[in-house]
């Protein structure tokens, strides 16, 4: 067992009654289980030797489509996919139809999870109504609704007095701004890295200067206003090295990326693969090596998977007229334990970025493995290999770059209060 909140790990019995867990022994030495079932008193013991429990993982950015864009993915398959890939919370994006600028859609998608959710969701609200960037949400109205956190994602919030106010306002009611940092003048009509790729394939590039303005500039505002941000999805070398010099320098400002950013290049591009269209996009090997070296030293704090699946028909296009987005996650947490198995991160490491940190970022008070708390974790098979295959996602997106990719650890099982889920393949 290795339970970052709580800093306890080793060899454990955990003993889970009617969804709450009620004793975490930990032991100097494996002893096999033998007793699998018991009538009597309706004990069911699972012996997972060789196997690791962790908290159950948080995704800070997901995008569950719902309400609006059900074709794409529902509450539904979205927590049940989340479940298939570790996540036991899931934290929705407000880009769906209508979008959550007000309470009536939060109340909507909360009433919807605890109908037909498998996991916990958190809903974050827009910052600006419509996601338009040009009037402030009913902020303090969506916090009590029950928002997490705010943010435009898929759209930047291009003025910076708005975003001031914005932030002004996250300090008000304790949640923190996410940002989308691109600047829309710079990237107009991109639709992967600006480089000498994107030249070659005759595609309008993005260069990274889009980017690392919009951090550089919420660094700022984030200095001078004295309020916390989040920047979501960091794709360059020069967005860490903003970061690095903030955190450095005292400033409130957390980060996140996301597994394509240190698995991928531009390269995963060639050939026109839709699969591998994303925003901001795949950059360069440079820029991933960064992104794996931020993680390693702190810098970014959060794995997210920004989950966005879309309907086949939206990817079969020419690459200009592709959505972006990847359906990360069933495959997110097998991705990022490639950090652990090239020892560059610790298993600890990862999953302090997996659960602990979004936690804190977002307040939302989860306690880890902890007897008392709710049955809240995952067992774990690290060592076993597995093939990609898209068409077993339980995600309706079956859009995926990583399409038989061969990788490395597997979630067998799921406890969420009185929900188990027994994740093994036949």
């Amino acid at each position: 067992m290795i339970d970052p909140y709580n800093n306890k790990e080793g060899v454990a019995d955990i003993v889970i009654n009617n969804g709450v867990i009620s004793q975490v022994i930990i032991k100097n030495k494996i002893k096999s289980l033998t007793r699998k079932f018991n009538s009597s008193n309706n004990i069911v013991e699972i012996d997972a030797k060789g196997f690791h429990v962790f908290p159950g993982l948080i995704d800070m950015h997901t995008h569950l489509r719902e309400p609006g864009y059900e074709y794409k993915e529902t509450i539904s398959t979205g927590t049940l996919a989340a479940i298939k890939g570790g996540f036991t919370s899931v934290c929705c994006m407000a880009n769906t139809n209508p979008v959550n600028d007000n309470p009536e859609v939060t109340y909507y998608i909360l009433a919807k999870a605890k109908e037909e959710g498998s996991c916990d969701v958190y809903p974050i609200g827009a910052i600006t109504k419509g996601l338009k960037g040009e009037e402030l949400s009913e902020m303090v109205m969506l916090r009590e609704a029950g928002c997490v956190a705010f943010s435009d994602d898929g759209m930047p919030v291009m003025n910076p007095l708005i975003m001031r106010r914005a932030l002004e306002y996250s300090k008000a009611v304790g949640a923190p701004i996410i940002s989308h940092c691109e600047d829309l003048c710079l990237s107009e009509n991109g639709v992967m890295n600006e480089g000498k790729l994107s030249f070659y394939l005759g595609l309008k590039g993005i260069p990274k200067a889009s980017e690392e303005i919009m951090v550089s500039r919420d660094v700022i505002l984030s200095r001078h206003f004295k309020a916390t941000i989040h920047i979501a999805h960091v794709s360059t070398k020069g967005s860490v090295e903003i970061i690095k010099r903030a955190k450095e320098e005292g400033v409130s400002v957390t980060a996140e990326t996301c597994p394509h950013y240190f698995t991928l290049t531009e390269d995963a591009v060639s050939g026109y693969n839709t699969d591998a269209k994303v925003n901001p996009p795949l950059r360069t090997n440079e820029d991933k090596e960064a992104i794996i070296e931020a993680l390693k030293e702190g810098i970014i704090d959060v794995i997210a998977t920004d989950h966005a699946p879309h309907h086949i028909d939206e990817k079969k296009v020419p690459f200009n007229e592709a959505l972006n987005g990847i359906s990360g996650l069933e495959t997110a947490f097998a991705l990022s334990l490639r950090l652990v198995h090239e020892n560059i991160l610790t298993l600890k490491q990862l999953i302090e970025k997996l659960t602990v940190n979004p936690s804190k970022i977002l307040k939302i008070g989860k306690d880890g493995i902890r007897e008392g708390s709710e049955s809240d974790l995952i067992v774990v098979d690290i060592k076993k290999e597995w093939i990609v295959d898209k068409n077993k996602f339980v995600s309706l997106g079956k859009n995926t770059p990583f399409d038989g990719w061969k990788l490395k650890g597997k979630v067998i099982f799921a406890f969420k209060g009185k929900k188990f889920f027994d994740l093994r393949e036949e």
